[in-house]
Formats: structure tokens, C-alpha cells, sequence
């Protein structure tokens, strides 16, 4: 796949990268804005959840779906295409606020779209990465989406905020389709390489059996399917601990906003400094050592939270940035694993159904430790989150399949995609 990417893969895959940057950037003000309108409209915790649930289920449903769609169609038009529509509805939407017709059920609706669109576009951006970009640079580009991730989650609700006390609703949704065209107009001039049909003469599979085909590839590569659950369990543990930051901050720790905010910051500017340093370092030779060292050290940092004192609140805000810090180097290496490890015909299918799969875990585990943390302490999650990912991190030293899953990829691969009878797109 290498010898395939042409010298100026820089330019090309950054021009792209930097037109989805301002994109994503526009998407997570018009979701700060929408929440907030929300919020000063009814004021209703239950509107809220049902806003969150309606930007979360498409993605879950729709994932081996759209992995599918992207494996077997051009990765290039499928991201236009989302982009396009996701504009398309956040316009509608702002005629709606300009014109006074708007109705909660209205914002529910295109938030489910939106959502839809970032179905698509994820696996196409994601699965384009890797025949972009040199294997030996995928852990270094991974640390740069994470700084980006980090940056934003620092920038967007400040400026949100800002934009809101001087702009009407409607006005920042023109922002966000501002910033989609910055996404789709470099995809119009760069092309992005399709992976090659291993059997060009055979006949090809259907949309069916090219969906069973993700899952039959998953389950036939013991490392894969093992990563995969990893990932899952992972954020499994790791969203109620957010979910419930606010209560720990201000019930446990007797603290207010202010405070409960500095641990947003801080957690974005340690974001930052991993990506960074994941960027210009590139992890350890052998990527899932990156990974384990990062999950092993976030898992102490949320024990720290889980027996830090009442009366030092400063050890929560060191703990948040190392979080912070270390998660770059715990996901960025798993992501530039699946890129380099699996086939680029599969690899829409498989990060859909993993990120599926991951996100289906998060109201899962809200709705268990919701009821846990009322029938014990505000810290008991926090032990239970990092306990089970401090065993994780160390069992994946110890399991075979999953240390060495890089080592042993090309016949595993082989295996797996001999199982599912498929020929690729």
C-alpha cells in the first residue's frame, strides 16, 4: 500500500485534514448553541436527554450500515455527500429560527440527520486515512486528530458562548455551513485513492453479504475482535466518570462552576500536549505498547480522583490532565492499528462497527451507574473505572492475541478475509 502514496502525501492528506477541522470546529458550535437554546427554552432535563439521544442512536443503528456503504462506494463522494446534506439540514433549520417557525421537535429531527451524516462520514474519512498517509505515519497523524479533538473541545464552548451573546441562533448556524463547504471544497480538487479488488475477476458480493462479511471478519481475527471489545469496555467504564464529574465536583468536593470548568480545561490543554507529543514522537515501535502505557496510566490518574480527599480538589484537576494527556496515546494508537492491520476493503466496516458498538455502550452504562452511585458514593464508580481499565491495560501484556497482533496480522488477515468470501470494492 505504500509504494502507492505519492511524495506530497503531506500536502495532499492536510489540505483535506484542515478543511474537515473547520468543519467538525462549526459542527460542536451549532451543537453548543442548540443545547443551549434547549436549555433557555424549557429548561427541561428531559428534553435535554431526549436532544442527546436523538444525536447518539443513528450512529449507533446506522453504523455497519454506512461501513458497508463506504466499503463498496467512492469514500471521496460518500464524505461530499455527508457534508453536503448535513449543510443542507442545518440550513433548513436556520430558516426555521429565522423565520420564527421553529419547534423543539424540529431540532430533534435535524440532530438526527446531522448525526446520519457523521455516520457516513467517519468510517470514509477514517478508512481514507490509511491509503493516504504512509503506515509509518499513522500513529503520527492519529496524535494530531487528537490534539484537534482537544483543541476544539477547549475553543468551541467559549466561542459559542460568545457568539451567542451577540449573534441570533440562526446566524451561527450560517457558520456552520460556512465551515462544511472549508470541508467539502478540498475534497472537489483531491482525489482519494479506492482500495484495489484482491479478485477483480470474480463475481461481486452483495450489500448483504458485504455487511455479514464485516462481522464474519471481526470474529475470525481473535487479536481484532479482542481490540475491538477493549475499546468497548473501555467506554464502557470511562462515560459515566464525565457524566458524573458535576456531582463529584460539587457535592463531594463543595465546589462550583468555575471550578467544575477549570477541569474542562484542563483536561483539553493535557489533550493537547498528548497529541502533540504523540505527533512529533509517534509512540513506541510497537503501537499497542503505546496503547496499554496509556490506558495503565489514566487508570491511576482516576484512582487518584476515586481517593482524593474532600479538601484537595487540586488533585481531581491534576488527575483531569493527565487524563487528558494520556488519552491520545491510549486511542490514537488503537485507531492507527486498525488502519494499518486491516484490510482497506473492510475497513469501513470495521470501525463502524466498532464506534457502533462503543457508543451503544455509553447510555448502557449510564443507565447502571446512575442507580450505583445513588445507592453508594460519588467516588465509587471512579474506583470501579479505574480498577477494571488498570486490569485491562495489564492483561493486554499478557494476552497473546492482542500484544501481538501486529506480528501476526498477515495471517490473521488472511484467515479472516478467506472466511468471509468476500471480494472487496
Amino acid at each position: 500500500m505504500d509504494n502507492q502514496i505519492p511524495k506530497n502525501w503531506a500536502a495532499r492528506f492536510f489540505t483535506i485534514f484542515t478543511g474537515q477541522a473547520f468543519s467538525l470546529f462549526g459542527s460542536s458550535l451549532v451543537q453548543f448553541a442548540l443545547i443551549w437554546y434547549l436549555t433557555q427554552k424549557t429548561g427541561s432535563a428531559t428534553v435535554l436527554a431526549t436532544a442527546s439521544l436523538f444525536a447518539m442512536l443513528p450512529q449507533i443503528l446506522l453504523g455497519p450500515i454506512a461501513g458497508t456503504v463506504v466499503d463498496r462506494g467512492s469514500r471521496r463522494m460518500i464524505m461530499i455527500v455527508s457534508d453536503a446534506t448535513i449543510a443542507l439540514f442545518t440550513l433548513l433549520l436556520a430558516y426555521l429560527f429565522w423565520s420564527g417557525k421553529v419547534e423543539t421537535w424540529h431540532i430533534f429531527l435535524i440532530s438526527a440527520v446531522r448525526s446520519a451524516g457523521g455516520a457516513f462520514h467517519y468510517p470514509a474519512m477514517a478508512s481514507s486515512t490509511s491509503l493516504m498517509v504512509p503506515k509509518e505515519q499513522l500513529a503520527r497523524v492519529a496524535g494530531a486528530n487528537q490534539m484537534l479533538q482537544g483543541l476544539i473541545s477547549i475553543v468551541a464552548p467559549p466561542v459559542g458562548a460568545l457568539l451567542i451573546a451577540v449573534l441570533p441562533t440562526q446566524n451561527i448556524l450560517m457558520i456552520d455551513i460556512a465551515t462544511a463547504l472549508l470541508g467539502i471544497t478540498p475534497l472537489l480538487f483531491i482525489a482519494i485513492p479506492q482500495p484495489q479488488e484482491h479478485h477483480e475477476d470474480a463475481p461481486k458480493a452483495s450489500f448483504m453479504q458485504d455487511l455479514v462479511g464485516g462481522f464474519k471478519y471481526m470474529a475470525a481475527w481473535p487479536g481484532l475482535l479482542m481490540l475491538g471489545l477493549m475499546a468497548t469496555l473501555l467506554n464502557f467504564l470511562l462515560a459515566p466518570t464525565s457524566a458524573l464529574t458535576p456531582l463529584l465536583v460539587t457535592k463531594y468536593f463543595g465546589k462550583g462552576a468555575l471550578e467544575l470548568g477549570s477541569l474542562d480545561s484542563f483536561f483539553g490543554v493535557g489533550m493537547i500536549a498528548g497529541g502533540i507529543t504523540l505527533g512529533v514522537w509517534g509512540g513506541f515501535k510497537k503501537r499497542i505498547v503505546t496503547s496499554l502505557v496509556g490506558i495503565f496510566s489514566f487508570s491511576f490518574a482516576i484512582l487518584a480522583i476515586a481517593s482524593a480527599p474532600a479538601d484537595k480538589f487540586w488533585i481531581m484537576v491534576v488527575s483531569m490532565a493527565v487524563i487528558g494527556f494520556m488519552m491520545p496515546m491510549a486511542n490514537g494508537p488503537i485507531q492507527a492499528l486498525f488502519q494499518t492491520l486491516v484490510e482497506p476493503n473492510m475497513q469501513g466496516r470495521v470501525m463502524s462497527l466498532i464506534s457502533s458498538v462503543a457508543q451503544a455502550m455509553m447510555p448502557i452504562s449510564l443507565l447502571i451507574a446512575g442507580p450505583v452511585t445513588d445507592a453508594t458514593s460519588y467516588q465509587t464508580w471512579f474506583w470501579v473505572a479505574g480498577v477494571l481499565n488498570l486490569l485491562i491495560a495489564i492483561g493486554g501484556f499478557f494476552v497473546p492475541a492482542i500484544f501481538n497482533i501486529e506480528e501476526n496480522h498477515h495471517k490473521n488477515a488472511a484467515k479472516a478475509e478467506a472466511v468471509t468470501g468476500t471480494t472487496g470494492s
